[in-house]
């Protein structure tokens, strides 16, 4: 029998209380931002920009200067880039992101081995949520709630921009500006999550608590609170389980937040179907 003390084990350590802070910090940012990369179809871009921030976590350790500052200004570069090029070519813009952002990954690649660091290459892929200090958690914590202010008052500005481009332009909002401010937003919200699942694991805080909310919600502003409250609730329980599985956590998360999404997408199958079977016998 498990008792209380067993089950309490993990909040008597200090890097777990830590864990879960910022488990709690970077929930509402990511959750927020999910739901317009899910109705945008921005998925790839969340992807791009999370690689590309490589190359300026390394030239930001040679110039000495904070590695979240390289990390913010590489994917405000992606993000121009990718922007600058859908504008003034003939390419599509999943294509013109899949090249920017594994040239510039390649580019950090080929910089981290080039020059001789005490950065672990695996806490900047994967993050190092269990070694989060507290200059770390304040960092973090001023960044999430600056996005999530940002998001909140904007909310309505850019989910008419993310349904009807045209629309919005035809309503005196500015398209340019909406467009550049997601994507800032959007590296802003990767540079916060850094610390916790690093870069390739970002992408799925970024994508599935929207998805998930979308399956289950049809009004955008419950899908927003819903995303929040899933993105949360995954990563404590995901954080907490590999305590006692003794995995890394930021990959728990992920496959917990993947865990929810087939649950949720084979109940909505299952309802579909006795609901398509009920109106099939009342018409018979």
């Amino acid at each position: 029998m498990i008792d209380f003390a067993t089950i309490t084990m993990p909040f008597n350590f200090n890097f777990m209380v830590n864990a879960f802070v910022i488990s709690l910090l970077i929930s509402v940012p990511t959750g927020l931002l999910s739901c317009f990369l899910v109705m945008k179809g921005w998925a790839l871009m969340g992807d791009a920009i999370s690689h590309a921030v490589l190359p300026g976590i390394v030239l930001a350790y040679i110039c000495g200067v904070p590695l979240i500052v390289g990390a913010f200004l590489s994917g405000i570069l992606c993000a121009v880039l990718t922007g600058f090029l859908s504008d003034n070519s003939r390419v599509k813009p999943d294509t013109v992101m899949g090249v920017v952002f594994s040239g510039m990954f390649g580019v950090g690649m080929v910089l981290y081995a080039s020059v001789r660091s005490n950065i672990h290459l695996d806490h900047i892929l994967f993050g190092n949520i269990l070694g989060v200090e507290t200059d770390e958690l304040i960092l973090v914590g001023i960044l999430a709630i600056g996005v999530s202010l940002v998001i909140i008052i904007k909310w309505k500005d850019l989910l008419l921009y993310t349904f009807d481009p045209i629309q919005a332009k035809s309503s005196g909002l500015s398209v340019n500006w909406l467009y550049y401010g997601l994507l800032t937003v959007l590296s802003m919200t990767v540079v916060t999550t850094l610390a916790a699942t690093g870069l390739i694991l970002a992408i799925g805080l970024l994508i599935a608590p929207g998805a998930i909310a979308f399956l289950i919600v049809r009004s955008f502003s419950a899908m927003l609170w819903l995303s929040v409250i899933i993105c949360m609730t995954s990563m404590l329980i995901g954080i907490y389980i590999s305590f006692f599985l003794d995995s890394a956590p930021a990959p728990t998360v992920v496959l917990t937040l993947t865990g929810v999404f087939i649950i949720v997408f084979i109940r909505k199958m299952l309802l579909g179907f006795v609901k398509s079977r009920n109106m099939s016998g009342q018409v018979s």
